[in-house]
């Protein structure tokens, strides 16, 4: 006769599941501490919790449910951190093959993905702050204070561009294909 644990399932071979247990709970604090780390840089705490777990997922994909169950979340919860992690390309949405279901995958370049994406931001940015100089005047408090800020961005780019492409060759070094 076998024994019974406490969730109720059948006992046997109690190492596999306490290896497992071991594994998830040790999923389940970094996701918890990376995520209270991306909310305290500005992310919403849902998408930060969605977007840990994906990181930290095996495949790096997981289906709505799936993510649901291991934050233990409504689907609403989890449908509202993907439109947002999609909407800012942290994630991308894909069909399983043969379903209607989706399942959400973060790469492994979403870093680069989403920081050069946030070049075309920093364009519109610099488009907008260059009208507001030459509307209110470079010789006026404001139009001072607006070029200050546009030169912090015509900085910026320059600077993203030339570390994206350190990034590459740090990455065509370090990181195996």
């Amino acid at each position: 006769m076998s024994e019974r644990r406490e969730d109720g399932r059948a006992g046997g071979d109690n190492s596999r599941d306490g290896a497992h247990d071991e594994e998830a709970a040790a999923v389940s604090e970094f996701v918890e501490r990376f995520a209270a780390q991306l909310v305290e840089a500005g992310m919403t705490r849902m998408p930060a919790r969605v977007f840990a777990a994906l990181l930290a997922s095996k495949e790096g994909v997981m289906s709505s449910a799936e993510l649901g169950a291991q934050l233990q979340v409504s689907p609403a919860a989890v449908s509202g951190a993907i439109r947002y992690l999609a909407q800012v390309d942290m994630v991308s949405r894909e069909r399983e093959p043969g379903s209607r279901r989706e399942r959400y995958r973060v790469q492994g370049n979403q870093w680069y993905e989403t920081l050069t994406s946030r070049d075309s931001v920093l364009r519109r940015w610099q488009i907008t702050l260059r009208e507001g100089v030459e509307q209110f005047g470079i010789d006026t408090p404001q139009g001072r204070r607006i070029n200050e800020t546009l030169e912090f961005f015509n900085f910026v780019e320059h600077e993203l561009a030339a570390m994206m492409e350190r990034w590459a060759k740090h990455k065509a070094e370090h990181l195996s294909p």
